[in-house]
């Protein structure tokens, strides 16, 4: 079992940047392939961006390639994902979550552990 925290979150001016951090306790963390997804009000979770456990393999939704980048330090049990060049449509709760698969995984319920949330408000 894999204990899962955000934080990073906040408020910023659209065009600016953040980075999150999802720190993870518990079971060794590379033996998961992570992911982000994010949920606003009255939208179902997306999946963002996903990573698989070798950290070869990456997913990004269109909505956010060339502006986000998720990575991972497995000595430090933290997955990150930096978002740039932040719109007013990026306001979300975002989630960090780890699946036992091996390969990513764009499907909420494929993923085995969830962290509590961060929420990014982008301001126009």
């Amino acid at each position: 079992q894999v204990h899962l925290v955000e934080s990073g979150g906040g408020l910023v001016q659209a065009g600016g940047s953040l980075r999150l951090s999802c720190a993870a306790s518990g079971r060794s963390f590379s033996v998961y392939s992570m992911g982000w997804f994010r949920q606003a009000p009255g939208k179902e979770r997306e999946a963002v961006t996903t990573m698989a456990r070798s950290g070869n393999n990456r997913y990004y939704a269109d909505s956010v390639k060339g502006r986000f980048t998720i990575s991972r330090d497995n000595a430090k049990n933290t997955l990150y994902l930096q978002m740039n060049s932040l719109k007013p449509e990026d306001t979300a709760v975002y989630y960090c979550a780890a699946s036992r698969l091996t390969g990513i995984t764009t499907m909420a319920h494929e993923y085995d552990y969830w962290g509590q949330g961060t929420q990014v408000t982008v301001s126009s």
